[in-house]
């Protein structure tokens, strides 16, 4: 929606303090005359606001605060499943419509008509996440709780404030979603990488606990080397093989099998443990080129 002129005048909904005790009915409503720059104040505030939900995306929820559109991210939401079918995603939004829910504002960008809202950030008074923020660094090692999954990464609890492991910082092999390696609910040990406090972000990572296999990985295989696996993944283009924890190679399709076949799954299963023998090897370029078709051959 357009931005409001300011001389445009509008009253804004009821907000929750950070005590979580609703005005009472003969409070006097604060009006403005700028939606954006009250928005901001909410913030700054950290008030919560009751609204309504009008609609729903494939991201989460959207309501209206007095003329400027707001978005609740679904992993912004308190009780909501993971689903890997995007229908199963889409029916379980619906059900929120005409909804009440108690939100915050955790992001605001006039610029990009931007009104981010969590119901997670609405559980945890002010104080207790700015003393949460004030105690967090980068290089720590921290514990926390899986609680929602995203196809670019996953949500961490950390105890009342929460924090991203982006989908590249879940581990050192290749991740096509982080379900596959966390589940919600699942407890986690974290490094912190990085803390925006203007923000109110945490970059966290999981691999970062563990040694990059590809650091030493020169060393361990040479070309001509037989090493055993498990085909961790099919392609179109080829097979997956998991040679050590978090390290993969790949059996490009034309190295999968001597003849003609439609697909490499006609030649591999995921699951299905292969000696395969080694074509080449570049630790910097996270590069580890295998074969079957050439495990009988002479080194």
């Amino acid at each position: 929606p357009p931005l409001i002129e300011p001389e445009e005048t509008w009253t804004a909904p009821e907000t929750l303090p950070a005590n979580g005790r609703p005005h009472r009915p003969d409070e006097n409503p604060l009006t403005v005359s700028n939606p954006w720059r009250a928005a901001q104040a909410l913030h700054q505030a950290d008030d919560s606001v009751q609204l309504t939900i009008t609609g729903y995306n494939k991201g989460g929820l959207l309501v209206m605060w007095h003329n400027l559109q707001g978005f609740v991210p679904a992993s912004q939401l308190v009780d909501f499943p993971q689903f890997h079918l995007e229908s199963e995603r889409m029916k379980a939004l619906r059900q929120w419509h005409n909804q009440q829910i108690t939100l915050k504002i955790i992001e605001i960008d006039p610029a990009q008509n931007r009104l981010i809202f969590s119901e997670r950030a609405a559980l945890v008074e002010a104080s207790q996440r700015a003393n949460l923020f004030n105690r967090i660094e980068p290089g720590q090692i921290l514990e926390g709780v899986i609680t929602n999954l995203t196809n670019f990464g996953a949500f961490v609890d950390l105890g009342g404030v929460e924090g991203l492991i982006h989908i590249s910082e879940l581990s050192w092999s290749r991740v096509t979603h982080p379900s596959a390696i966390v589940k919600p609910g699942q407890p986690v040990t974290v490094k912190v990488l990085n803390v925006n406090h203007r923000d109110e972000r945490i970059a966290l990572s999981l691999k970062r606990l563990k040694q990059n296999p590809w650091q030493t990985v020169n060393q361990q295989y040479k070309p001509g080397q037989l090493i055993e696996g498990v085909v961790s993944n099919v392609v179109s283009f080829g097979a997956f093989v998991q040679v050590e924890d978090e390290l993969e190679g790949l059996i490009h399709i034309s190295e999968l099998a001597e003849g003609s076949f439609l697909h490499p799954r006609d030649v591999v299963r995921k699951g299905e443990k292969v000696t395969a023998r080694v074509l080449y090897v570049d630790g910097g370029a996270k590069r580890l080129a295998l074969s079957l078709r050439r495990v009988n051959q002479e080194d």
